[in-house]
């Protein structure tokens, strides 16, 4: 995947990014990707944050699959985790997942792999 977001691979078709915006879902199709997880739940850090629902909504004009699953940047329960690892198994490849730092998706997905 080449695409100028700050991305990188957990797998060979996975991959985890710090926050994105709106306009950054017309790139990641661009670049290939076919679903994207948002894993930051709405205003953790602030009203500045981009929504979930306009992300979403660009993702969708942009041709994505798109899933919201909002964890805790301190705890993913196993029920999270069990949710992320189905959203791994029914979305198109390749996938990015996002949150604030890209490191709790990388833990879901972790996680997710180990179960």
């Amino acid at each position: 995947m080449q695409a100028s977001l700050p991305i990188r691979p957990v797998a060979d078709d996975v991959y985890v990014a710090p926050q994105l915006d709106a306009e950054a879902m017309a790139e990641l199709a661009r670049a290939g990707f076919r679903s994207v997880i948002n894993n930051r739940p709405d205003f953790e850090g602030g009203p500045d944050q981009p929504t979930n629902a306009s992300v979403e909504a660009a993702a969708r004009a942009a041709g994505l699959e798109y899933r919201f699953l909002p964890v805790s940047g301190a705890y993913q329960s196993p029920e999270e985790i069990a949710a992320f690892g189905a959203l791994l198994a029914e979305l198109p490849r390749p996938v990015l997942a996002f949150c604030r730092s890209g490191a709790r998706s990388t833990r879901l997905f972790v996680a997710a792999q180990a179960r």
